[in-house]
């Protein structure tokens, strides 16, 4: 793919420290870390590295990268690991994508507690699955799920909300079976809705009595116990939305979805149109008029104020893992499953395309791979610059 034209550490270079200077107060350590990772990322106040051809001897000096999660350029790498571990892991069957969507109403204070409520968004939206799913009268199975978080929508406005992938079946409760869902069909929507609704309030307001969560600045109001009360009964007469996509296919397309979703961030740069000190204009999807693509235009401090409502505290997860699927007996459950399918223990070869060959640099002229001689730090690059400027 090619270089878009327009990065997001572009815009940051140019407008970002009178950004700052308007959003500094409101900014936490993890916003401002990424911040200044993402406008120093491929500078040489990061070092730098001199790469060689290992057949032709072509030589290359490059920018060290920030590595920092939320730069838009520095997730490949992290992505095609983690999709080469999860290769492993797939089964030999159908999978079904189910969102979980919050209402906006939660939003002032998903900003005020961002690790407590994503967490909660987590748990509520699992739990409802491996629940449903285990009851005898939808699937009467312990499935797998693999969630990953998103918070944003296309306009860059906060919109939490969880992808998940599932494989189309499960393990019977005495473990000894496989039991496969209905051709395209899951679970029922409407029975996850009200499941979801019911576990995310419950967790809601357990977080609110044992004063877990923070009602300052946009969610002052909720404060008062009164408004908090009213706002849980509004939003229990509510219909949320829970939205199961059709089956995605084999593990092949289920690889690509994920490649697609895992590590992305608010915006990717080839999202960007144009740049023009004052405002910037990008691509989006608006799927309130029937997913039709248009531009919008904003303000250059809007845009970035919107980029960084992401930003997720520290060390948090944000693809986590549950039922038969979790960390903790993984490896010897997706065994069983591929027992139970009758299947053999799969290979990368056999489930997709090698993911890993991308994270390799290979030569411009003649596709070796690049192989690096030398590390330079900030402060060796300097002396060069200046040494060659003299």
């Amino acid at each position: 793919m090619a270089r878009p034209a327009i990065e997001v550490a572009d815009i940051l270079r140019a407008q970002g420290d009178h950004f700052l200077d308007h959003y500094r107060s409101s900014f936490d350590f993890q916003q401002r870390k990424a911040f200044r990772a993402i406008q120093r990322c491929r500078t040489a106040a990061l070092g730098g590295h001199v790469d060689v051809c290992s057949q032709c001897g072509r030589q290359e000096i490059s920018y060290n990268s920030c590595r920092n999660r939320n730069c838009p350029k520095c997730q490949t790498q992290a992505r095609q690991r983690w999709l080469a571990a999860r290769e492993q892991e797939l089964l030999p069957t159908d999978y079904f994508h189910v969102v979980f969507t919050l209402p906006h109403e939660l939003n002032v204070l998903a900003l005020d507690n961002p690790r407590s409520f994503y967490d909660l968004l987590f748990t509520a939206s699992a739990q409802t699955l491996l629940e449903v799913a285990a009851d005898p009268q939808h699937l009467g199975a312990k499935i797998g799920v693999i969630s990953i978080l998103h918070t944003w929508g296309q306009n860059l406005l906060l919109h939490p909300h969880i992808h998940c992938a599932i494989p189309a079946g499960g393990l019977s409760p005495d473990h000894q079976r496989w039991i496969r869902c209905r051709d395209r069909f899951f679970l029922p929507v409407k029975v996850l809705s009200r499941v979801f609704r019911g576990k995310f309030l419950a967790g809601l307001k357990c977080l609110y009595r044992s004063k877990k969560l923070h009602c300052a600045g946009p969610s002052a109001a909720f404060a008062d116990s009164q408004q908090f009360a009213q706002l849980l009964r509004r939003l229990h007469r509510q219909d949320w939305v829970v939205y199961a996509k059709p089956a995605f296919g084999g593990p092949m397309q289920v690889l690509r979805y994920l490649g697609r979703y895992t590590h992305r961030v608010a915006i990717s740069n080839h999202r960007l149109l144009a740049f023009y000190g004052e405002c910037v204009t990008f691509r989006w999807k608006n799927y309130a008029h029937g997913g039709k693509y248009g531009q919008m235009t904003l303000r250059t401090c809007e845009f970035l104020r919107r980029f960084f409502l992401h930003v997720l505290p520290k060390a948090f997860v944000r693809i986590r893992h549950f039922g038969f699927l979790a960390n903790r007996s993984r490896a010897s459950r997706v065994s069983l499953c591929r027992q139970l399918l009758a299947y053999p223990s799969c290979t990368a070869s056999e489930t997709s395309p090698p993911t890993c060959e991308n994270t390799v640099w290979h030569c411009p002229t003649c596709g070796a791979p690049m192989i690096t001689l030398q590390r330079f730090t900030a402060s060796e690059l300097a002396s060069c610059i200046h040494f060659d400027s003299s």
